[in-house]
């Protein structure tokens, strides 16, 4: 569609091999969580995760979906199976039984590991299934992994709420017809000794109108809702704080945990309020901890306690069922494109505060990056969720002017105290009064000052959300210095004209000063080139400035970008 191909630094490749066979509450989801306390959020930058061994034929399509959607929590550039007999029955069941037999043609030549290909992977990841133990990771990052059975003693050996206010099953991961019948299993088991109903609040989203469908005529939604639960659309939802949650002081910042078989669980990606702590585990073991309504329980081992003279009770680990007897259709909602769009025209109420029309950023000034003032150093852990936050902020996605009064507002400043009321704060670099971040970067832009953010390692890393780009680039921002990047979303910075930067020495963080301004030498027309460093200079209020190394990767169709002002720009131009 862009008429341009997508250029792609090659990738290491990791494999991962799986022996053995899932075992008891173990599931799919505990191969991810456990591979995310082993390579971290940042692990898999550059690579290929790719799956070999005995145990990948053991398991369902959609369990290796759940595995490869959640890859990009430990930063791959993508996460592949091998083919196997589960994904040409999932093909077949889902009305594309053609592409089953072309994959089954070529299997053992193009859809299967390479014989030998140990000797080929630059590294090497060793998972025997049968010894899996269940996962439960966080919380505020998804490669903080606790097996099960470390679970309680890491709950009791911190400050984590314990009382669980919220737990959730469903959105890109983990909504499967399996993973829903998992849950209904456990509400079978609990109704038959005495439990009616949950003990801690429990949200359901299923992943499709496919799945939604199918759930609904099988009669999985109706036992989930008898017993409390609350049945979503299919739709990001909770995940990304696209609820009406009333149960917490959200605004007050009120702590509390929540539980979910979602794929992130970062500060505030839930609800918009960073006292909220996210754990992320498999939907049966999200289904039991909301009978139990405590985080320092385990399924396994723990009883479940139940009021008057009733025997205590423990559940039984569901089976998995792969597939239903049949997938219903459900609504048929695709519209499609008219054949011939030239005619047509977008209209928008310019009083709208929800959409608003997008003007294209203007092309590199030249001079722009010689003496940029510095907005914020962000310190520590910067997903795209505390650069543009979710929650009440969708409604004004179609509204970049709106949504940009979201920018880094959950984001901890390295100069201001580490509180939670201080997060996504600044210091005016001119009057010194401390204000949230986009205020700051309003004002700067308004008197014709262009500025510049520093950021820690892995900097952007979650949800590739293209505002994240778009917001310090409409406000009048230049360019970002960090540590480290997440691919994506250098990838989205450099397709919005920003400029992305890393330091050659990390250490040079620590010498960036409050008040500190920025030179940026080498960057012009001519002067910026692939493999070519660039030269910051920085200007201290007090003391001697002094210079340092950066680095970028930019190839040459990425600096044409850069020239034109964005990717979109470049396009449009080359279209005429």
């Amino acid at each position: 569609m862009s008429g341009m191909p997508w250029e792609l630094v090659a990738p290491k490749v990791v494999g991962v091999r799986l022996t053995g066979q899932l075992q008891g509450w173990t599931s799919t989801k505990d191969i991810i969580c456990k591979l995310a306390g082993i390579l971290s959020v940042s692990g898999g930058k550059g690579r290929v995760i790719e799956f070999f061994g005995p145990g990948t034929e053991t398991l369902g399509a959609t369990a290796m979906a759940t595995i490869c959607n959640m890859s990009a929590e430990i930063g791959s550039t993508s996460c592949i199976f091998p083919h196997s007999e589960a994904i040409a029955r999932y093909l077949s069941a889902t009305g594309r039984a053609y592409a089953a037999s072309a994959a089954n043609g070529v299997k053992n030549v193009l859809l299967t590991a390479d014989e030998g290909s140990d000797d080929y992977y630059d590294q090497v990841i060793e998972i025997d299934l049968t010894e899996l133990e269940p996962h439960v990771n966080g919380p505020f990052t998804p490669d903080l992994a606790h097996p099960i059975s470390q679970l309680k003693s890491a709950v009791s050996g911190s400050n984590w709420p314990k009382e669980l206010s919220h737990a959730m099953v469903g959105s890109c991961t983990n909504s499967s017809y399996e993973d829903l019948d998992k849950a209904r299993q456990l509400v079978r088991q609990a109704r038959a000794a005495g439990l009616t109903s949950f003990k801690t609040p429990f949200l359901l989203t299923p992943g499709s109108e496919k799945i939604r469908a199918t759930a609904e005529a099988d009669g999985i939604f109706e036992e989930l809702q008898d017993a409390g639960a609350v049945v979503l659309s299919s739709s990001c939802g909770p995940c990304v704080g696209s609820w009406d949650r009333k149960d917490v002081d959200v605004r007050g910042k009120e702590r509390n945990s929540v539980i979910s078989s979602f794929n992130r669980n970062f500060v505030g990606r839930h609800d918009s309020n960073p006292a909220t702590h996210s754990f992320v585990t498999s939907p049966e073991l999200v289904t039991a901890f909301a009978y139990a309504g405590r985080l320092d329980f385990n399924p396994i081992t723990d009883n479940i306690p139940q009021e008057g003279n009733q025997e205590p009770f423990r559940f039984d680990p569901p089976v998995g069922r792969e597939l239903p007897l049949d997938f219903e259709t459900g609504a048929q909602t695709f519209q499609e494109p008219v054949a011939d769009g030239s005619s047509e025209s977008v209209i928008v109420d310019p009083q709208s505060d929800r959409l608003q029309l997008l003007t294209p950023f203007p092309p590199w000034q030249p001079g722009c990056a010689d003496d940029m003032q510095l907005l914020i150093k962000v310190q520590g852990k910067c997903t795209t969720d505390h650069i543009s936050p979710a929650g009440p902020w969708y409604k004004y996605r179609g509204h970049l002017e709106n949504i940009s009064n979201n920018m880094l507002t959950t984001a901890t400043n390295a100069f201001l105290p580490s509180s939670p009321q201080m997060l996504g704060h600044t210091r005016h670099p001119l009057t010194s009064e401390v204000s949230v971040v986009p205020e700051v970067a309003r004002d700067l832009q308004h008197h014709g000052i262009r500025w510049c953010i520093i950021g820690d390692h892995n900097y952007g890393e979650g949800s590739s959300r293209e505002h994240a780009a778009l917001e310090p680039r409409y406000l009048g921002g230049v360019a970002i210095i960090a540590r480290s990047f997440a691919r994506i979303h250098e990838t989205n910075l450099k397709k919005q004209g920003m400029l992305p930067l890393t330091f050659d020495d990390v250490a040079d963080y620590d010498r960036i000063k409050d008040g500190d301004r920025i030179q940026l030498i080498g960057v012009d027309e001519g002067e910026l080139e692939p493999g070519r460093q660039v030269t910051m200079r920085v200007t201290p209020r007090e003391g001697e400035a002094w210079e340092t190394r950066l680095n970028h990767s930019y190839h040459s169709g990425q600096i044409r970008w850069l020239r034109a002002g964005s990717a979109l720009n470049y396009i449009k131009g080359r279209a005429r």
